[in-house]
């Protein structure tokens, strides 16, 4: 991860944080405004702590020194409920103000308890103004207010609490420092913030590699055949695999794409993916696979490869030690975390992972799962056309270009973010600058679905235009590596040419800028009849263009 600007607001001593975050990066720059100026330090734009534009600001206090209310509750005063709901909101606002400063995120703790505060003991829940309860009040009126700042998450703190075990708070420690958390407790929340930075930065891994035998299902299939393999049933271990299955789905719906890894016999391992009765994780969940017997680090470098979604995105899990090894050696980019020896632990230590966090979920993520599984089904339909206008043909591809809309917004900016082969510039843009992008004046953004015959791919173009002079510029032209090669990106092309066209300009202008990643771009422009006037400037004269086509692909451009 590149060095990080991080700005601490907060109302106590958390240094343990600042050299727990530096072990995992030693550039990064940890700034920490004056202890107790919460108010001050997110308010004031003027302050010394925003000197410099830090790239996360990271909030976290503690509710009786944010809340007074809440602090003459704790102390056993009658204080209504309202009135700490009210101090709330008063903090939402600053960090809201706050949260534009920010570059790339705005982090903020919620509110937990200390594990030994009781409040009213077994009564507290039930009381009217119990402490557990008002917590829970406080932590969700932020998280209402602060829903719809996109730049801004709220971080479970009651988890890493829990996480830390017993010894999450040292009354002496506070006495001493003011320290108010044991190291177990800091350790957490630094996972949780370098997890949350990661996936604002577009880090979050996307593909779950699979061993089969004993790690998704009991026993070997090879061996024993699948009618005898372990899943669900009445047996502790069946239930065990079921239930990590059913994990695995759970991430799946969350945009995970799924494939496995396997040494087996191919024909035998997806009869029992097929037919076994308690299987949760089908052979139609699966966007590839290399069941054979080679290497599998070699197997999941062509995984990866043929889902074209890199090796940076991928997490291995195999129950074998030396397996993991081997991967790890040779894949270093491959996350591959150690796996538990009980599959008892199989569906727990998948939840703990942190690689898989998302900033927001959107409708694609919720969707990607099936779109790759589709996508096998299309490779499949290649195999047997004879030329690419026949597959394209048979594809039945449609194209729909529009503005940008604040409801697509969440994804645009994820695509602009995320995607390095077939990006012009590789500009990156928050959501926030990206919504102001397209309200400015002599702009249009427009986003770009597609389907075919077996279904959606969702939101995987983005092109911006901006006057230039007597010419209309394109600023960004980004298309999703799911659907390069299948005249997507000429049909986005004939959009952004028509646009310029009906508004009165002859000239189309357009920049690449090499990366070590968008070669994909390389022969775009001159292939779409660009000439080059000086790099990395290129040039399309409109009026003496033929219009774009797609050869045999006949995809509808709306």
């Amino acid at each position: 991860m590149p060095a990080l600007r991080l700005l601490c607001v907060g109302c106590s001593n958390y240094a343990p944080l600042r050299g727990l975050l530096r072990e995992q990066d030693p550039a990064l720059e940890w700034v920490e405004a004056p202890f107790g100026q919460v108010y001050p330090a997110l308010l004031d734009a003027g302050h010394d702590a925003w000197r410099q534009p830090p790239d996360v600001c990271l909030v976290w206090t503690l509710p009786h020194r944010v809340s007074a209310g809440f602090a003459a509750r704790l102390a056993g005063k009658a204080v209504p409920t309202e009135q700490i709901l009210a101090e709330v909101d008063e903090l939402a606002a600053a960090v809201r103000q706050a949260a534009g400063r920010a570059r790339l995120a705005t982090l903020v703790l919620s509110w937990a308890l200390p594990p030994d505060e009781r409040g009213f003991g077994c009564g507290d829940w039930i009381a009217a103004d119990g402490l557990a309860p008002t917590v829970a009040r406080m932590n969700l009126r932020l998280a209402e207010r602060l829903a719809d700042v996109p730049s801004v998450s709220l971080l479970d703190f009651a988890r890493c609490l829990t996480a830390s075990g017993r010894r999450a708070f040292d009354s002496k420690l506070w006495m001493l420092g003011k320290i108010p958390f044991g190291r177990g407790v800091f350790e957490e929340v630094a996972a949780e913030v370098l997890a949350a930075v990661g996936a604002a930065m577009g880090r979050t891994r996307k593909l779950l590699v699979l061993d089969l035998d004993d790690t998704l299902w009991g026993g070997i299939v090879g061996d024993d055949g699948w009618e005898q393999l372990q899943v669900g049933g009445a047996s502790a271990v069946g239930e065990a695999y079921s239930a990590f299955q059913h994990e695995i789905q759970r991430l799946a719906r969350r945009g995970v794409v799924l494939a496995v890894c396997s040494k087996n016999d191919e024909h035998v391992a997806l009869e029992a993916l097929d037919r076994h009765p308690e299987m949760v994780i089908r052979r139609g969940d699966l966007a590839a696979w290399r069941i054979n017997w080679g290497d599998k680090a070699e197997n999941i470098r062509a995984l990866v490869a043929e889902l074209n979604l890199g090796l940076a995105a991928t997490v291995f899990i195999d129950d074998s030690p030396a397996e993991r090894a081997r991967v790890r050696e040779a894949l270093p980019e491959v996350l591959v975390p150690e796996w538990p020896a009980d599959p008892a632990r199989y569906a727990s230590a998948l939840r703990a992972l942190r690689c898989f966090d998302t900033w927001r979920i959107t409708e694609e993520d919720r969707t990607r799962a099936a779109s790759y599984a589709a996508e096998r089904q299309r490779r499949e339909v290649r195999a047997t056309a004879q030329t690419l206008d026949e597959w394209l043909g048979r594809l039945e591809l449609e194209v729909e270009g529009r503005p940008l809309s604040s409801a697509d917004l969440p994804r645009a900016a994820q695509l602009l973010n995320k995607t390095n082969q077939f990006n012009l510039t590789t500009r990156r843009m928050s959501e926030r600058e990206l919504a102001g992008l397209a309200e400015q004046p002599g702009v249009r953004v427009f986003t770009f679905r597609v389907r075919d015959r077996f279904g959606e791919y969702g939101l995987t173009g983005l092109a911006s235009l901006r006057v230039d002079g007597d010419a209309a510029r394109i600023e960004d032209f980004v298309l999703s590596c799911r659907v390069m090669g299948r005249g997507v990106e000429q049909q986005m092309l004939a959009r952004l040419r028509d646009e310029a066209l009906a508004r009165g300009f002859t000239r189309l202008l357009a920049r690449y800028v090499p990366t070590a990643k968008n070669g994909p771009c390389r022969s775009f422009l001159p292939d779409s009849g660009f000439r080059a006037t000086g790099e990395p400037e290129w040039e399309l004269e409109l009026a003496a263009a033929a219009p774009v086509g797609a050869g045999a692909l006949e995809a509808v451009t709306r």
